[in-house]
């Protein structure tokens, strides 16, 4: 049997550090088993879903190196959603419900005033054909419940182990609204089926569905030609790194704004695939170096900590890593290609690519510069050897020591100061080799 999974993001906003550790654990669990990964576009909503939208998520997909293997748009597939329907009222799985939207809260406020669980009654099973007509001669269209058995509902996760949901203590879902609008537990599950998916892997927010959709699944097996369960595999939800919600800033950044701030895309999937797990919090090599380490064993029930700056650590450690070589054509898009010792030089001190055109600036253009100490940088000035090579550095500032009795920071910070404007960055002596003998000159010369 292939493995086949599925990613199936609504096309109504952005998909965010949530949405995307979904797919990616789709992604390399399919990658690792030799399956196939499915994107398949929730977009039964039409007044919400966007191209807009459903083009960006196929670009953070693919910048992100979540390539799938089939595709698919729901809004292209009612008939098939229809056919399952009429199936299901013809099995009497599927019932047509009258009560408007303030007659089902009134309800359930009854019931909880009694101390009764607000799950509904059922009452629409009771109607008559002559009651029913009384409806739709008032103007009213039903809605559509799915009749559960009401049972224990079980299956082996492969994050909780074995779980069970007892759907008697559930209402009957509306899969069908007023409107003739699929909601989103019949399109999927129908899709599941026909598509053959094999593993449902997705947040734990969805165990208390899960029950329903079993059934559902069960319901629709006969039609489909007696289709497999598939395994289902709830991962926890992210949380931040306090251990409460996601805060309002984190929560809301979309992996295309990630992508624009300038973030690289692997530090995003090892992070996301990282978290959560038993692993230790690093970059891979590769998303395929990912796949090879997946392992729902690996994944404990505690929430998810998204620590930002676990990601933005991670964020530098991708680009100390990267060779001079993949990192060439960015350079070059920049206009920051100054050399191999240049990116050498500058990448432990990146934070973000795009820090390369300020490093850029500092070695080749004029600059702003801080002299603390003219006098320290004059004689500096009178200490920089005509001849400033490579190795130059160590024996300058040893002159610059001895001249001066400066050592320690009292020594470098006020050259490092002078020379680059900042307090902080690469080694002196490869920068200092960059930055060339006529500029150093002159900005030691600044003070005059």
């Amino acid at each position: 049997m292939t493995v086949k999974v599925r990613f199936a993001p609504s096309p109504t906003g952005r998909i965010h550090a949530g949405n995307v550790r979904a797919a990616l654990i789709n992604w390399l669990f399919a990658k690792k088993q030799q399956g196939l990964f499915v994107l398949r576009i929730d977009d039964t909503d039409l007044e919400r879903s966007t191209k807009e939208n459903e083009d960006l998520i196929e670009t953070d997909l693919k910048w992100l190196g979540l390539n799938w293997d089939e595709r698919y748009n729901q809004s292209k597939r009612f008939d098939i959603y229809q056919k399952a329907a009429d199936a299901l009222k013809a099995d009497g799985r599927l019932y047509a419900c009258y009560e408007t939207a303030d007659e089902l809260d009134r309800r359930r406020k009854v019931q909880l005033s009694r101390g009764l669980p607000p799950v509904y009654d059922r009452a629409a099973l009771n109607l008559t054909d002559a009651e029913k007509a009384a409806f739709e001669a008032e103007g009213r269209k039903p809605h559509w419940r799915f009749k559960l058995d009401g049972k224990r509902v079980s299956w082996e996760d492969l994050v909780r182990g074995h779980c069970e949901v007892d759907t008697t203590s559930m209402s009957d879902p509306v899969l069908i609204r007023e409107d003739g609008a699929f909601l989103y537990t019949l399109p999927s599950v129908v899709d599941d089926i026909d598509m053959k998916i094999t593993h449902v892997i997705r947040g734990e927010d969805h165990v208390a569905n899960t029950g329903t959709q079993i059934e559902i699944f069960e319901a629709l097996s006969a039609f489909f030609g007696g289709a497999p369960l598939p395994t289902f595999a709830h991962m926890t939800l992210l949380v931040g790194a306090d251990g409460e919600g996601l805060s309002k800033r984190l929560g809301s950044m979309s992996i295309s704004q990630m992508r624009e701030d300038g973030l690289e895309p692997l530090a995003i999937t090892s992070h996301l695939a990282k978290i959560g797990t038993s692993d230790p919090l690093e970059v891979a090599p590769s998303l395929e170096v990912l796949a090879e380490a997946q392992d729902f064993t690996k994944m404990g029930r505690a929430p998810a900590r998204y620590d930002f700056d676990d990601l933005m650590r991670l964020n530098a450690g991708v680009l100390q890593a990267m060779p001079f070589a993949e990192a060439k054509p960015r350079l070059e898009a920049l206009s920051a290609d100054l050399g191999e010792l240049f990116w050498e030089t500058i990448k432990p001190n990146l934070n973000k690519f795009a820090d390369v055109v300020e490093w850029a600036a500092i070695v080749r253009d004029d600059i702003a510069t801080v002299i603390e100490d003219a006098s320290f940088a004059a004689k500096a000035l009178e200490l920089l050897p005509d001849d400033y090579g490579r190795d130059s550095w160590s024996a300058w500032t040893a002159a610059i020591k001895d001249a001066t009795g400066a050592k320690g920071k009292a020594l470098f910070m006020p050259l490092r100061l002078a020379l680059t404007g900042k307090p902080h960055g690469p080694d002196m002596g490869a920068l200092s080799f960059l930055i060339g003998r006529e500029k150093l000159a002159k900005r030691l010369g600044a003070a005059a």
